[in-house]
């Protein structure tokens, strides 16, 4: 069964529900994540626009994979077609995220395809502990990688690094894309 409610609804009623599972008040959530009490508050009404950077502070605050707070509904067979699949934009770079696949209980990983321009780098703060990201890229070229000793790579390349490292990706070319699998261990 498809859930029609559009995206900030599904991602309001995901915070909410973490937070509620986590037993943390609105006030602690913002103490924990760095953001404004009004922005959460925001944000669970579904009234607010979270970026990318918005949603990883959440998950660290929270204790969950990023996933967990955009995660649809899981139909026995699923295709998502490119330019479709729910996105998040970076605040800060030309750079989308669109989830793939979150981890079903118990499995420990996310898979996201990436869509990214030249321009500003799209640099992340360290998610969980333990979390690698395994980089391939499809199309395009980027220097990706921990923040400092980022690699360039092309299509086909491969990277592995820590993803609870300060870690950047930045388009070299238009149109770069590829796909981070998340491992959380």
């Amino acid at each position: 069964m498809a859930d029609d409610r559009p995206p900030f609804e599904r991602i309001a009623a995901a915070i909410r529900r973490e937070r509620d599972r986590a037993g943390l008040s609105l006030t602690e959530l913002a103490r924990r994540s760095g953001l404004a009490k009004s922005t959460l508050s925001q944000l669970e009404a579904g009234t607010g626009n979270p970026s990318l950077e918005t949603l990883w502070a959440l998950g660290v605050a929270l204790g969950v994979p990023f996933s967990r707070l955009m995660d649809p509904p899981r139909p026995a067979v699923r295709l998502i077609r490119a330019g479709e699949g729910p996105a998040v934009h970076s605040g800060q770079a030309g750079y989308t995220a669109t989830l793939l696949a979150s981890s079903p209980p118990g499995a420990r990983r996310d898979l996201y395809r990436v869509e990214a321009q030249p321009g500003e780098s799209r640099r992340s703060e360290p998610h969980m502990p333990g979390t690698v990201e395994h980089l391939v890229i499809g199309v395009g070229r980027a220097l990706a990688g921990p923040l400092d000793e980022p690699v360039e790579l092309g299509p086909g390349d491969y990277l592995s690094y820590p993803g609870d490292a300060p870690h950047v990706f930045t388009a070299l070319v238009p149109d770069t894309s590829g796909v981070i699998v998340m491992e959380h261990v």
